[in-house]
């Protein structure tokens, strides 16, 4: 169950989202990835990592979302002042959250209102973001008792690299499904997913 109404999000005037790395990462991460992690905003404090997850259990913040740059590493390289901006986020999202889930930050069902019906609710989506009858099937099956380490060999991104490269969350991805359409099975890609654009009740 949500924290708060579906209306609230639809209702607001003014509304702000959080991108997964800047509740997963902090500047003490930057000796370990260095430009791999580098944003704009910045990656920045513990504090302030920890301030945006409390802004979104506090519904100061109304979406969870990704950013998505797939720079090559080759574009990532010449320091703070030359190295490309945003990574690759999309393929480990879910799990990141998930994870953050398992260490106190909200529910599982939290996760899903953030990632999904907010976002359908916030920009009118129609037909997405929920399962229901009649909506579009885009769907996620998640093993949440199988171990997934993320290592070059699992990466999906045409970059080949991964800012969680490293990481072993707790929960695998073992199907999507893109407008009812499986498309990715157990690790293997099963056919590109069929584009369609979205239709909005406005």
């Amino acid at each position: 169950m949500s924290l708060f109404s579906k209306s609230s999000v639809k209702d607001k005037k003014i509304t702000a989202e959080v991108c997964v790395h800047h509740l997963w990462f902090t500047d003490e991460d930057y000796a370990r990835l260095g430009t791999r992690i580098k944003w704009n905003p910045a990656i920045k404090t513990r504090v302030d990592r920890d301030a945006l997850r409390s802004a979104l259990i506090s519904g100061k913040l109304d979406i969870v979302a990704t950013d998505h740059a797939p720079h090559l590493l080759s574009e990532k390289e010449g320091g703070c002042l030359k190295a490309s901006s945003g990574g690759p986020l999309v393929q480990h999202s879910l799990q990141a959250m998930l994870e953050l889930s398992l260490q106190g930050l909200g529910s599982k069902e939290f996760v899903v209102e953030k990632m999904c019906h907010a976002p359908a609710d916030l920009f009118q989506v129609k037909e997405r973001g929920y399962i229901r009858e009649g909506y579009f099937a885009d769907l996620v099956l998640v093993n949440p008792n199988k171990p997934c380490a993320v290592d070059k060999n699992n990466i999906l991104y045409k970059c080949g690299w991964s800012p969680f490269e490293g990481e072993t969350f707790r929960h695998s991805i073992e199907k999507t499904f893109v407008n009812g359409n499986l498309v990715f099975d157990n690790g293997n890609v099963v056919e590109s997913a069929s584009g369609e654009a979205l239709t909005f009740d406005r």
